[in-house]
């Protein structure tokens, strides 16, 4: 179900479930994989960083894209199956499409108030303010020509969750063009 050299793309608004089926799915056995969690690449620049909601954030968010892009590309080359996992808008994508075979792109889609309860529930450093997650939510609810790359996660367990990411990949519907 989840072979080397392919690349998944798994985003949605915060609390989707984005991290915690990457984690399921990269513990599976079978071929190797990587779970690429893009939020660590934004965290990897020490200083200078710029949060990356900010509008002056472009171009450190351009070339934090570049680096997942080229991460990705190297581990499945090397042979493995990449989940990059993060927030990851249809602007976001020119890198991936460049890619030699065309990574799935799975947009999780919870309900808004399921998204709120599991970023409230997370606690430590991580975001949990209803108005920011609403926001992004937005963003992700009309996708326009990447509608079709939506995968309600509405009520689902984390196996269920998985487990139609599995259908997904296997039916090749998301892949991008």
């Amino acid at each position: 179900m989840f072979r080397p050299e392919e690349i998944v793309i798994l985003t949605g608004t915060p609390g989707s479930g984005k991290t915690t089926a990457a984690n399921s799915i990269t513990q599976l056995p079978g071929s190797p994989k990587v779970h690429l969690h893009s939020d660590d690449f934004w965290h990897f620049i020490k200083a200078g960083s710029i949060p990356p909601w900010q509008p002056e954030a472009h171009g450190q968010n351009a070339t934090v894209i570049d680096v997942l892009v080229g991460a990705a590309a190297g581990y499945a080359k090397g042979g493995y199956f990449v989940l990059v996992d993060g927030i990851i808008g249809p602007w976001f994508l020119d890198g991936f499409r460049q890619l030699e075979a065309a990574p799935h792109y799975i947009v999780l889609r919870p309900d808004l108030d399921e998204a709120i309860r599991r970023c409230r529930e997370r606690g430590g450093d991580t975001l949990s303010d209803p108005a920011p997650i609403s926001a992004l939510y937005q963003q992700f609810g009309n996708l326009g020509a990447f509608e079709g790359h939506a995968l309600s996660v509405a009520g689902l367990s984390v196996d269920d969750t998985c487990n139609a990411i599995g259908e997904a990949v296997e039916s090749g519907r998301f892949r991008l063009k």
